[in-house]
């Protein structure tokens, strides 16, 4: 076996101490990534730097909290921290990351940290930064590209500039779905400069919980079918549509897990439509404990309007619960067949009621499902980045 590529990898999207469900999806590619033995890393995760951790502040006391050095998993991560100015930061929030980072990679050089290859995740602010950075060491810069760093910020000038000039000036470029590698090439991407590596899923982690009915029992669901929807309380994720949905459903139960600013408003939403008794708001959720809640429902609802990849779908897939999904990016590259579920056409509170009922008709044995999820494991993934890597660094493989 070749020595193995040492990496950097940069991402303020990666968990840590106060966040361990923040980036997870970046964490689990390159946990499973150094696993296969032909590369390591070192993982720099930038946090926004805040004095004070009184829990009156929230998010930002959390920010404080997290320790400027730590391991998960056996990789030594490396906090240090970046000023962001709410709200009207967007334009210089590459700079102001660009240059704690430098600074950080810096110390880190003096320490004795050696390294081939930058490893970064985001267009933006993290993939500017990066091949900023890659300029300064030297080192070449694969950044993956995740979703709406393509489909959304690019639509403001300045982060559309600054994104364009990372897409020119990185090594090779990642996306996680097809569709995302269009958005790349819209934007200026030369097609072969882009290679679609889509998430796997982690099937040790994510099964059937053995007993189902005590699963129920546990989230003290009852005999109608439920309907589960997760991630972040933002606009975005489209879980206004669902509740507007489950309108339309009678007899149907719908449990949120997640946490954010919608959170008020979606409990507004439904106590006004008149289902609030039907709607759980669960919070946030520790990722290992996800397959009790994907095997407990009868379906996953995914009403988000941009995704790159959706991790949740075929999360939930390898706890043998099928999906109902938005046409979002990369939906209908892991909704392939009958046994994963279905692939709406628009995201309505309708369409979302009509899918679940056309779904629950003539329901997949959960156990193909389950098989279905199975063909989506890393290893097809790992092989591609280390092809990237080996590319770039001009190793033949």
């Amino acid at each position: 076996m070749k020595k193995p590529i040492r990496l950097l990898t940069f991402s303020t999207l990666y968990p840590n101490s106060q966040r361990p469900a923040h980036g997870v999806f970046v964490e689990n590619r390159l946990r499973h990534l150094v696993a296969g033995g032909e590369a390591a890393s070192t993982v720099l995760a930038p946090v926004p730097w805040f004095p004070l951790r009184s829990s009156s502040f929230g998010d930002w006391a959390r920010h404080a909290a997290v320790p400027k050095q730590d391991v998960r998993y056996g990789l030594a991560m490396h906090h240090p921290r970046y000023p962001v100015i709410p709200r009207i930061g967007m334009s210089v929030a590459p700079l102001l990351l660009y240059r704690a980072a430098a600074v950080a990679v810096e110390k880190l050089v003096a320490g004795g940290l050696q390294f081939d290859l930058i490893d970064a995740h985001y267009l933006y602010p993290d993939g500017v930064a990066a091949v900023w950075l890659g300029r300064r060491f030297g080192k070449p810069v694969v950044v993956t590209a995740r979703g709406s760093d393509v489909s959304l910020l690019p639509r403001y000038h300045v982060p559309r500039r600054l994104i364009q000039g990372a897409i020119a000036g990185a090594d090779a470029l990642i996306s996680v779905s097809a569709g995302l590698k269009e958005g790349l090439v819209a934007l200026g991407a030369p097609a072969d400069k882009v290679m679609v590596l889509r998430n796997g899923v982690d099937l040790e982690m994510f099964h059937p919980v053995i007993d189902r009915a005590a699963a129920r029992a546990e989230l003290g669901l009852g005999e109608g079918p439920t309907l589960l929807s997760a991630g972040h309380l933002i606009e975005r994720k489209g879980h206004n549509h669902v509740i507007e949905a489950l309108g339309m459903l009678p007899g149907h139960t719908l449990v949120v897990v997640g946490e954010g600013p919608e959170r008020g408003a979606l409990q507004d939403l439904a106590r006004r439509l008149g289902v609030a008794d039907r709607v759980r708001l669960l919070g946030a959720c520790p990722h290992y404990r996800m397959p009790l809640y994907y095997t407990a429902a009868d379906v996953l609802v995914l009403a988000s309007s941009r995704e790159g990849w959706a991790n949740v779908l075929l999360e939930a897939m390898a706890c043998g619960t099928p999906v109902v999904a938005s046409p979002a990016w990369g939906s209908r590259e892991a909704v392939r067949a009958p046994e994963a579920g279905l692939v709406l056409g628009e995201v309505t509170a309708k369409a979302i009621a009509d899918g679940v009922r056309h779904l629950l008709a003539a329901p997949p044995a959960r156990e193909a499902t389950r098989r279905y999820a199975a063909g989506f494991g890393w290893d097809e993934t790992t092989a591609g980045q280390i092809a990237v890597f080996r590319r770039v660094l001009g190793q033949v493989q």
